[in-house]
């Protein structure tokens, strides 16, 4: 008999009584410390202030919340929140009854779709090169959803199809199944993903944008085909040929396409701090 792997962790790390730290809030907020201090050493390296990176911290904090929020609402759970709009910005439920609940569902497509606007508005405001940033961003953003998916991981959420693999996960809280850690692989993706970008980076000049191109079109091919081993996220999923996320994916499959081959452009504008 094959001895699977059962998963029951607590999603609470600590409970202080009047607070309780959760395992995914605190990866999530991880992922954006550790940016920080990578992008840190970039920025100085280029010759860029930490002041700016500070300014670009804020905009994608609110980038990925909101549009991650906005996502989930509107691409995998709209039959519901259109008739609660108000719960789309507001944590709470109000049927059956009125309670506090938090925003329960994130989606990373809407997240990426959000920081990509707010690093157009950030290149346009601070005078940096959008090409520059995004390639910075390229950096960052795989150690960071590495970081969100082992948060759910400890949720026990977006789990896998079931298999008779011998390292299955039994999630307990789902059922007695075993199942692909879908999450588990997607984390392990993106840390390897992590690290092949670094290489790259390190590698030679590039015309700008090109690793984020190539950041794009590897995790989301890399998103594409875990989808395969996931279970849908939504009940209007079932039946389709591909689901939502792998839907969703195609669009910045090709972005980053266009990002990688695109022609030459001018190189790296450097920003006046003084003018913010």
């Amino acid at each position: 008999m094959t001895a699977y792997i059962h998963w029951n962790p607590s999603p609470e790390l600590l409970d202080l009584g009047f607070i309780a730290i959760q395992w995914y809030s605190l990866l999530f907020a991880l992922g954006f410390v550790f940016s920080f201090q990578i992008l840190k050493r970039e920025f100085t390296k280029d010759g860029y202030p930490v002041l700016l990176l500070e300014k670009l911290t804020v905009y994608v904090v609110l980038a990925t919340l909101i549009g991650a929020r906005l996502g989930h609402c509107f691409f995998y759970d709209w039959a519901y929140y259109k008739d609660h709009l108000l719960e789309i910005v507001l944590p709470i439920e109000t049927q059956p009854v009125f309670r506090f609940t938090g925003f329960r569902g994130l989606a990373s497509h809407g997240g990426a779709l959000g920081i990509f606007i707010a690093l157009v508005l950030f290149a346009r405001k601070f005078k940096v090169s959008f090409l520059w940033i995004l390639d910075k961003m390229a950096l960052v953003i795989p150690l960071a959803g590495a970081c969100i998916r082992f948060g759910n991981l400890m949720n026990s959420e977006i789990i896998g199809k079931p298999t008779d693999l011998p390292w299955a996960f039994i999630f307990e809280k789902v059922d007695g199944v075993p199942r692909h850690p879908g999450q588990l692989y997607e984390a392990l993706c993106y840390l390897v993903l992590f690290a092949l970008i670094h290489i790259v980076n390190r590698s030679g000049k590039r015309k700008p944008g090109f690793l984020f191109g190539l950041f794009l079109l590897l995790l989301f091919v890399i998103r594409f085909f875990i989808e395969f081993l996931k279970e849908n996220q939504s009940a209007f999923e079932e039946g389709m040929q591909l689901n939502m996320g792998q839907l969703l994916s195609i669009p910045f499959i090709l972005l980053g396409l266009f990002f990688m081959f695109r022609p030459g452009s001018k190189g790296v504008v450097k920003s006046d701090i003084h003018r913010t």
